[in-house]
């Protein structure tokens, strides 16, 4: 064998393979937004217990939840839609667009949600994807619908952060 062949089998032996590509976030926007602000909840997630296709199960029915600001101070709420209202007057509706599972286990999943509409002026107008991670309790009961408990409303603690983005 030529030296020179000898010598690339070896660097061929010796090299590393590539780190595989870290898998896209799929609770991320896309790259040409940016990040306009960001708001933690606290709060509930409320389920309700009701019959479905033969069996009763508890259904998510929508948040219930306070916006902080970085500074601690309440600049609004979140609630079924899911909506999103600050005291400044606007206000944003959004669609699931992609989930991924928690880091915690007991926590609901991580979304990303795309902005359907808006209403008022505001820190929210130019809101197009809403980000929800870091989160901590608010899955549903673990047990306890049944017919006897048909009707009755779990409110389960949860917070998370929210991160809105636009153009």
């Amino acid at each position: 064998m030529r030296r020179s062949s000898l010598v690339l089998s070896i660097l061929g032996l010796l090299s590393v393979p590539a780190a595989p590509a870290k898998a896209e976030d799929p609770v991320m926007p896309p790259s040409t937004t940016r990040k306009l602000l960001e708001l933690v909840a606290d709060g509930v997630q409320v389920y309700a217990c009701e019959a479905r296709e033969q069996r009763y199960a508890w259904v998510f029915r929508g948040p219930e939840a306070t916006l902080f600001d970085a500074d601690g101070r309440q600049v609004g709420t979140h609630g079924a839609g899911p909506s999103w209202k600050l005291a400044d007057g606007s206000s944003v509706v959004a669609e699931k667009a992609a989930q991924a599972p928690s880091p915690d286990a007991h926590a609901i999943p991580w979304l990303l949600l795309r902005v359907t509409s808006h209403d008022g002026k505001g820190r929210l107008d130019a809101v197009a994807w809403i980000r929800r991670a870091d989160t901590r309790g608010g899955v549903a009961p673990a047990a306890g619908c049944d017919a006897a408990r048909s009707g009755e409303v779990a409110r389960m603690r949860y917070s998370a952060t929210y991160q809105f983005f636009g153009g």
